[in-house]
């Protein structure tokens, strides 16, 4: 797609891929499948996916260079988005049947269990966005698509000023947990917009907006 942000979708051998490349199309991005590191580092924005558990997917990430990849990106202030167990993981640490698994570090906190009667989460829920969010930017009262057991639960990060808040959207199943995460080049959804109708379209076609900036 000629004069579109060229988006590269991580293939490292966990999530649903392929419907994530669709939906990066359907949203106006050039998106492209890869596991080469160069197109990776280098490409308008990166989407990491995850499907599983947390030390799974973090292994397979380091297996293939996407901490590296991540790592340069953020350094460089280019755009990474993470979905599900790829917002997980961007964690200090996923808390899984009592295993506590490293994460990427690239937020402190860990990952855990919901609080829940009934796991997993799986289904349509509502979001609360945080202000200024430009991923909700019209679609704040839209519902989005979850199937997650595990979740952050609160935020650690202190950011300091001059550099800006972080944006944090809230959602409730049981307790309270990060739906999704704004942090400068680097965000995140807990739930699938790959998988969730045009308002999951619309939020790639804000983040693909964002990356013409």
């Amino acid at each position: 797609m000629s004069g579109a942000p060229r988006v590269a979708v991580f293939d490292y051998e966990s999530g649903n891929v392929h419907s994530a490349v669709k939906a990066l199309v359907a949203a106006g991005a050039d998106a492209v499948l890869t596991r080469d590191r160069k197109e990776a580092t280098e490409a308008d924005g990166l989407l990491v996916p995850g499907v599983g558990a947390f030390q799974a997917v973090r292994e397979a990430l380091h297996a293939h260079g996407g901490d590296e990849i991540i790592d340069r990106r953020l350094a460089g202030g280019r755009p990474v988005l993470g979905i599900c167990v790829g917002m997980q993981v961007l964690f200090a640490h996923g808390v899984e049947r009592g295993h506590d698994a490293e994460g990427l570090g690239e937020w402190p906190g860990a990952v855990t269990e919901l609080n829940a009667p009934v796991l997993p989460h799986m289904g349509w829920n509502t979001v609360e966005p945080g202000a200024d969010s430009v991923l909700f930017r019209g679609i704040e009262q839209e519902r989005f698509y979850f199937v997650h057991s595990y979740a952050a639960q609160s935020w650690e990060l202190d950011v300091i000023p001059p550099f800006p808040q972080p944006v944090l959207t809230w959602s409730t199943y049981g307790d309270s947990f990060l739906a999704a995460v704004e942090n400068g080049p680097l965000s995140a959804t807990q739930f699938h917009p790959e998988k969730s109708g045009e308002a999951g379209i619309q939020l790639l076609r804000n983040w693909v907006g964002s990356l013409r900036g």
